[in-house]
């Protein structure tokens, strides 16, 4: 017997094909379900619109009470939207009157005839849940419904159709739904919203013949239509651990800093960068973006804190007017991690970026959404593995209140994630307040142990004298040894 090799269709969403497994199944009998307003209409829409061509036609089935115009007077409204294909490649078919007389099999007659005129290689009903309840006030009851959608499904297989049908469920009525037995792919949409915020969420919960990407993912409706962000998901092989020379250095931009760490930044590792505020992190991070752009690193800063006009000074400006630094303005609220992450892996990739900037941890947490808050840990765990292991080298940086006699690297409780550690730090010296830098660790490097003094100025920062003669300065009540 010869294998069967199915065909893949590119669904034309971005992020969809990626958690599909590289496209809907051609043939397959898909069922779109999920609560009221998750966006399956617009799903459908945007798939079909995408998929349709004179050679390739699409039957859009609506069973709801509203006439199709209407429905179409919205969907209009996104791009992918081409009113060209109306009744050349895509035709509308109202099943609503059809409903109301009550005759079951009239409705599959129907489908069946408008299939047969129209020959499409692609077929949605859309609400099919209206079908289910129609069924249920019939006397066929749950056996009728479940031959109605066998033979739905028989006759689109044999029709040579890819169909999809777009219904309004709850969880609990999933379980229970024969539909959900005889599909060969389901796609579950949903929303939630949790302290005022709202996050929209797609699950394949079944796509027969491929394997799919496990997880609920995140995606959005914007102007574009829906755009989905799969999950993060962490390589479980073939991840190298990055080898540490003296040629896979990289500089900070400031050379006694550099001298601090044994030599600079291995190359690939996660920098947190500590101190409170005021302290120069922010400068310190754009030495690192600009040092790499003379060494012929392009680079990306993630702004959360600070508008781009805010956080970008002369030098700085210029380079990003050049497209040697990136910038992403991510100072939106009730973002998901993975919003966050494509925007970064995708700038990163086309600038072919090989140093990144957080700046800062704690603006990345007040942009997520609540829900997401809630695992920041985790959260940055998944961030931090994904851009190490794509090459890149991470600074990120941390505001903490200097409480002196309490030394903590992170509010988070995550400094374990970084494989460098740079503190700021104030002290108070001769009724002045002074600053003073040190390096906590360089994960599998010698570096130096001292804590130095260090100014900011108009070229950046600059490193002073160690502190070598004075004692207790952690403590922030430094004295003469």
């Amino acid at each position: 017997m010869n294998k069967v090799t199915i065909h893949r269709l590119a669904t034309g969403v971005p992020g969809l094909d990626e958690l599909l497994g590289g496209g809907i199944p051609e043939f397959s009998f898909n069922l779109v379900a999920g609560t009221p307003g998750s966006g399956k209409t617009t799903l459908a829409h945007q798939i079909m619109f995408s998929l349709a061509t004179p050679e390739r036609k699409a039957l859009f089935f609506t069973v709801l009470g509203e006439p199709p115009l209407k429905m179409l007077r919205y969907q209009q409204q996104f791009p992918f939207f081409d009113v060209d294909k109306i009744n050349q490649s895509i035709k509308f078919v109202n099943l609503s009157a059809d409903l109301l007389d009550g005759d079951f099999d009239r409705v599959l007659a129907r489908i069946a005839e408008e299939v047969e005129a129209f020959s499409p290689s692609l077929v949605f009903v859309d609400s099919f849940r209206s079908v289910v309840q129609s069924a249920k006030a019939m006397d066929t009851g749950a056996a009728g419904l479940q031959n109605f959608v066998q033979q739905l499904g028989a006759q689109m297989t044999s029709w040579l159709a890819t169909t999809f049908l777009i219904g309004e469920y709850l969880t609990p009525e999933a379980e229970s739904s024969a539909v959900f037995t005889v599909a060969d792919g389901i796609l579950w949409l949903s929303q939630l919203v949790h302290r005022d915020a709202m996050v929209r969420k797609i699950q394949v919960v079944k796509m027969r013949g491929q394997a799919q990407s496990l997880g609920v993912h995140t995606f959005r409706i914007n102007d574009d239509g829906v755009e989905i962000f799969p999950r993060a998901v962490l390589k479980t092989s073939g991840m190298g651990k990055v080898s540490i020379s003296g040629n896979e250095r990289l500089s900070l931009g400031v050379p006694e800093l550099d001298a601090m760490m044994g030599g600079g930044l291995p190359a690939g590792y996660s920098l947190l960068l500590v101190g409170p505020s005021g302290s120069g992190k922010t400068v310190l991070a754009t030495q690192f973006l600009t040092e790499g752009v003379r060494c012929g690193e392009p680079g990306v800063i993630a702004a959360f804190e600070k508008s781009p006009n805010q956080l970008l000074s002369h030098q700085l400006n210029v380079l990003v007017d050049s497209g040697q630094i990136g910038v992403i303005n991510t100072r939106t609220l009730d973002l998901s991690l993975d919003e966050i992450l494509h925007d970064l892996v995708s700038m990163i990739t086309r600038m072919k970026a090989k140093r990144v900037v957080i700046d800062s941890l704690s603006g990345f947490e007040m942009a997520l959404a609540s829900m997401f808050r809630e695992d920041f840990r985790e959260s940055l765990y998944r961030l931090v593995a994904a851009l190490t292991d794509m090459g890149v080298s991470v600074l990120m940086t941390a505001e903490l209140e200097d409480q002196y006699t309490v030394l903590r690297f992170s509010s988070y409780g995550n400094a374990f994630l970084a494989d460098a550690i740079v503190m700021q730090r104030y002290i108070e010296l001769e009724g002045q307040f002074k600053r003073v830098v040190s390096v906590v660790k360089v994960r599998g490097s010698g570096h130096s142990k001292d804590i130095r003094f260090y100014d900011i100025d108009a070229e950046g920062m600059k490193i002073g004298a160690a502190l070598s003669q004075y004692q207790g300065i952690l403590s922030g009540e430094p004295y003469r040894a």
